[in-house]
C-alpha cells in the first residue's frame, strides 16, 4: 500500500519531467544549435533545469555540446532513434549509395522523403557541391502540394487514401506559382503521373525547381520519393530527362530491393 501511495505521489512530478525532456529535444530540433539562456527563455524553464536535463541527455548520448560556443544541438543518436520509427527501416541505407550518386552526377542537392500526416518529411539528404543550394534539413516537414515529392507520392497513391490525406492538407500559398486549390491539383497529379515524375516549378521555394520519382514497396504502394533541387539558375531545361532517367533508375532499383516486383514498376 506505501508503495502504491508514493507511487501515486511521484507520478505527477515523474510525468513533467518527461514533458520537459520533449519540450527540449523539440526545440533542438528547431535549430542546429542552442544556448541554454535561449532554451530556457523559449520554455519559460529555468536554467538550471534546462542545464540539468542538457547534461543528462548528453551523457545519455541524445544531445551534444559544441566545445568552443557551449551551444547545444542534437545528437546522432537521436536520428538513429528516429529511424527506427520508419514503417521502411532499410530504405534510408538502400537509398544512401543511389543519392550520393546522384548528387555526384547532378552536383545538387538530392532528397529522401516520405509521408507524415499531411506532409512529407525529409529522412536523408545528400547535400550541393556548390555554395548556393537549396536549404534543407534532415527532419523537415514540406507541404505535399507543392513539392516534388510530395506529388509523387500523391500521384500513386490510392484514391482513398489520398482523399483522406488532402482533407487534411493545407493548401496554404507560398509562391506565386503554388497550387491553391485542390481542383488544380488533382489536375496536377494526373500530369504528374502521365509523364512519371513530379515536379516543383518555384512553387515552394524561390528561385528552387525540382525533379522527383517516387519509390514503391513490395505492394507497389508509393512509400517515398526522391528528388534533386536546382537553383534555377542552374536548371537547364534541355538536361531534365537525363536527371529523371537517373531518379528513376534509382527508384526502380530501391523498389526492387524493397520487394517491389518488375511487373509493378513497368
Amino acid at each position: 500500500m506505501d508503495d502504491d501511495l508514493n507511487d501515486g505521489k511521484q507520478q505527477p512530478e515523474s510525468v513533467a519531467a518527461v514533458l520537459k525532456v520533449f519540450a527540449i529535444l523539440q526545440a533542438l530540433s528547431e535549430r542546429s544549435e542552442t544556448g541554454i539562456s535561449d532554451l530556457s527563455v523559449r520554455l519559460a524553464m529555468p536554467k538550471a533545469t534546462v542545464y540539468r536535463f542538457l547534461q543528462t541527455m548528453k551523457t545519455l548520448g541524445y544531445v551534444r555540446q559544441e566545445a568552443d560556443s557551449e551551444r547545444y544541438g542534437l545528437a546522432m543518436r537521436t536520428f538513429e532513434l528516429g529511424a527506427k520509427a520508419l514503417q521502411y527501416p532499410d530504405l534510408v541505407e538502400l537509398s544512401k549509395h543511389h543519392m550520393q550518386m546522384l548528387a555526384d552526377a547532378t552536383g545538387e542537392t538530392v532528397h529522401l522523403g516520405t509521408l507524415i500526416d499531411s506532409e512529407i518529411i525529409y529522412v536523408h539528404k545528400v547535400d550541393s557541391r556548390h555554395m548556393l543550394g537549396m536549404y534543407s534539413r534532415i527532419g523537415r516537414r514540406a507541404p505535399i502540394h507543392c513539392t516534388a515529392i510530395g506529388k509523387v507520392l500523391m500521384a500513386w497513391e490510392h484514391p482513398e487514401r489520398r482523399d483522406r490525406v488532402l482533407k487534411g492538407a493545407d493548401f496554404k500559398r507560398y509562391r506565386d506559382k503554388t497550387i491553391t486549390e485542390p481542383a488544380a491539383f488533382l489536375a496536377e497529379l494526373q500530369r504528374v503521373k502521365a509523364q512519371g515524375f513530379g515536379e516543383d516549378r518555384e512553387e515552394f521555394d524561390d528561385h528552387i525547381r525540382c525533379l522527383g520519382v517516387p519509390i514503391f514497396d513490395r505492394l507497389g504502394q508509393p512509400i517515398a520519393g526522391m528528388s534533386v533541387s536546382f537553383p534555377t539558375f542552374r536548371y537547364d531545361e534541355a538536361r531534365a530527362p537525363e536527371v529523371v532517367k537517373m531518379l528513376k533508375d534509382a527508384s526502380r532499383d530501391i523498389s526492387s530491393k524493397l520487394g517491389c516486383s518488375k511487373d509493378m514498376l513497368g
